[in-house]
């Protein structure tokens, strides 16, 4: 999940405005000649791409860092790896077809913007052993109802709950039950596509890890954290990130895949975690993994009072992405990889 742009320029917008007033589970196991190297092909978003940690691949817009945790696991288990994970990626808008809509990092594009994506499902082919797939919350628009948290978190001062209340009825409530509907229509085609180009291939899916599970630590205003969401929106959002997981699982399990959980792990290491218990990045905040590579935050992203090195916009740290590592190599193994 990741628009950086959007959210930086939702924050940096109501600040000024304050300032002014698998296959089928009967398939045998493709690991069946333990002497081949298997082929394991990524499919996600900035999610899997582990977004904003170092060190990212700067070219083309995906952000994907060389710690995702498709590239840990492959490593692990030295397996000949496509990863064609993509920030902002949607089951629709970049599995399924190119994608136009790259978020970085980057955070600041090339002048001209980054060239369109092709559709993820094409790295997929008969000689595929191994799929992740870690899709769906760009689709049902994550960050934007974040966004709409932060600006109407910030008009009520962070009182009651604007954001939840804003989105139980009329045009808001409609457009997101009709982006869940798509969302479920879109995975299972996903799922069928993948099956088609990969008879014998094996498929994990992988949810998404916790990010606001809890509320306790967050401190409104903190955009190390969730800025200027209400408290009282927070639990209305964690329900819809399990609702997205839900999804998730319902159609693994339907197309004979393996779901991976990487919610339950992560519950307690949300945004809201003090210290070295955190698992995610906030809205803007330092940078985590290896080297010292920078990102040079857009001109409204710097409009936002934290001094977080960009906009990160909740997206797992280094520690979280390692939780999701650990979880994949594990479920790979199961599908037939063999840890070396």
């Amino acid at each position: 999940m990741n628009a950086t742009p959007r959210i930086a320029l939702a924050a940096a917008t109501a600040l000024a405005a304050a300032a002014a007033a698998l296959a089928p589970a009967s398939a045998a196991p493709a690991a069946a000649d333990p002497a081949r190297t298997l082929n394991y092909v990524a499919l996600g978003d900035s999610y899997s791409a582990g977004a904003f940690v170092r060190p990212w691949a700067e070219g083309d817009g995906c952000g994907r860092s060389a710690l995702d945790y498709p590239r840990q696991a492959a490593g692990r288990l030295k397996v000949r790896l496509t990863d064609v994970t993509c920030s902002a990626a949607e089951v629709r808008a970049g599995a399924l077809e190119p994608q136009t809509d790259l978020s970085g990092p980057p955070s600041v594009p090339p002048k001209g913007g980054w060239a369109p994506r092709p559709a993820q499902v094409r790295a997929v082919s008969a000689a595929t052993d191994l799929v992740t797939v870690g899709l769906g919350g760009n689709s049902v628009g994550f960050a934007e109802i974040v966004q709409k948290c932060v600006e109407r978190g910030l008009a009520s001062l962070g009182l009651g709950h604007p954001c939840s209340t804003a989105y139980s009825g009329g045009a808001a409530a409609t457009t997101l039950e009709g982006r869940f509907t798509a969302l479920r229509a879109d995975f299972a085609t996903l799922l069928k596509e993948i099956r088609r180009r990969a008879p014998h291939a094996r498929v994990a899916v992988v949810g998404y890890p916790a990010v606001v599970d809890e509320a306790a630590g967050c401190r409104w205003g903190s955009w190390p954290q969730l800025g200027t969401v209400a408290k009282g929106d927070m639990p209305w959002l964690d329900s819809l990130e399990r609702r997205v997981n839900t999804l998730l699982r319902e159609q693994a399990e339907r197309a004979g895949a393996l779901y991976v959980d990487t919610y339950t792990g992560s519950t307690g290491h949300g945004v809201c975690a003090a210290g070295g218990q955190r698992w995610m990045y906030g809205i803007k905040d330092d940078l985590t993994g290896e080297g010292r590579q920078k990102d040079t935050p857009s001109d409204l992203c710097r409009l936002i009072p934290a001094r977080g090195e960009t906009c990160t916009v909740l997206h797992p740290n280094l520690a979280g992405v390692g939780h999701q590592a650990d979880l994949v190599t594990r479920a790979l193994t199961a599908m037939g990889a063999t840890v070396h």
